[in-house]
């Protein structure tokens, strides 16, 4: 089993030195972006915008936005496309260097509620070192099939965690602490694509990390 971190340390650590930086991962999603850019923005966070080989037009409102909106609004391009959890890799490494000490995952394509950024970094100012991740609550625009679908993965979670810790695993809508998740993405291979959302939480829980659930609005 993979070893626990320090808890003491590391919450000292990260409670002295947070920084939050939200990480929108983005393919072709060229007419939802900008109004999802400009609720993220007046949370008052920073953001990286992570261009995972956009087609031109997506691409070009990309680059707009972040000259825009910059310096608060960043942009990483990627040239071939490398799905969703390659997208939040290498949006992870960015946003460390660019000195953040937590990424605020959020979806580009405006389905996740947006003022509730300054709750989900509330609870992560308060549990440094946990994951904070969304519990979506839908309304009738979700498909039924998906919400069957999004159930076994759900147990799927449960059986590999041996815990009912993670309520969503595939709520796109969350905060890492990124020292841990560095940590972790160096020693393993992670879920590049649609699995990444479930994939990442359960090897961090694996390896000791708290989680807090929020329920969120989510709209398809």
């Amino acid at each position: 089993p993979a070893r626990a971190w320090p808890r003491a340390a590391a919450r000292a650590h990260l409670m002295a030195t947070f920084t939050p930086w939200v990480v929108i991962p983005v393919y072709n999603h060229e007419h939802a972006i900008g109004q999802t850019l400009l609720h993220v923005l007046a949370s008052g966070l920073p953001c990286l915008l992570v261009d995972d080989g956009s087609d031109p037009a997506c691409a070009g409102v990309l680059r707009e936005l972040a000259r825009t909106h910059a310096p608060q609004a960043r942009l990483l391009r990627l040239e071939e496309n490398q799905g969703k959890g390659g997208a939040m890799l290498a949006g992870f490494r960015e946003a460390a260097s660019l000195g953040a000490s937590h990424v605020l995952q959020i979806d580009a394509d405006g389905q996740h509620d947006a003022d509730d950024i300054p709750r989900f970094i509330s609870a992560a100012r308060a549990a440094p070192d946990a994951a904070i991740c969304g519990q979506a609550v839908y309304d009738e625009s979700v498909p039924k099939g998906r919400l069957y679908g999004r159930y076994i993965t759900h147990v799927w979670v449960w059986i590999n965690t041996l815990s009912f810790a993670v309520k969503d695993s595939m709520c796109g809508f969350r905060v890492y602490p990124l020292p841990h998740v560095l940590q972790l993405i160096d020693a393993e291979p992670i879920g590049r694509r649609m699995d990444f959302d479930s994939d990442i939480l359960v090897r961090l829980v694996w390896r000791g990390m708290p989680v807090v659930n929020l329920p969120t609005r989510v709209h398809y």
